[in-house]
């Protein structure tokens, strides 16, 4: 190889890798997302201020006793849970799906529910220091999950986008797109 193309491959040799802004497009809404799940295990989504949801449901089942209530709360909590580590297990597939490193792309379900879990592991231990916040494991059932919900989803979403591009033997495109 002649010092010319040598030099030229040494000055474009990232060409191949993905840019600094690919990766932020990739990585930048998992890591924003996870900063709001951070965020809102501190006071501000505490039972203490979400209880504010209580009120609507007072006046839409005036009947409803307390108990009744209470219980609705707690399952709209648990719903959150579930939700944002779905989100945050989608955001991860999507990372790992398109990563440059080929053993992300290859094991990005396992990837991603190892890191949700580890996430929700984290979060969990930040509010054993909330004074109204209190750790469980059970949050951190939930939150798994809601992250292996959304795997399961991606997976699914990815499968029939496999099958819809596959021809079916003796089905032609036409015949499969009617």
């Amino acid at each position: 190889m002649d010092e010319e193309k040598l030099r030229i491959r040494v000055e474009n040799g990232n060409q191949g890798r993905p840019s600094q802004r690919n990766r932020l497009r990739r990585y930048g809404p998992m890591v924003v997302w996870a900063a709001l799940i951070f965020i809102g295990s501190g006071d501000v989504l505490s039972g203490s201020h979400t209880s504010v949801l209580l009120r609507p449901l007072r006046w839409l089942f005036p009947g409803a006793s307390l108990e009744t209530l209470t219980l609705v709360h707690l399952l709209i909590r648990k719903a959150g849970h579930l939700t944002e580590y779905a989100i945050l297990a989608i955001l991860a597939a999507r990372a790992f799906r398109t990563s440059s490193r080929a053993v992300l792309r290859t094991h990005w379900f396992w990837l991603s529910l190892i890191l949700v879990s580890a996430y929700s592991l984290s979060d969990e231990f930040h509010q054993m220091f909330v004074p109204t916040r209190g750790a469980s494991i059970r949050d951190t059932v939930i939150d798994t999950v809601g992250g292996l919900c959304g795997l399961v989803l991606v997976w699914l979403w990815r499968r029939r986008a496999k099958r819809n591009k596959t021809p079916r033997p003796g089905v032609s495109k036409a015949t499969a797109a009617a």
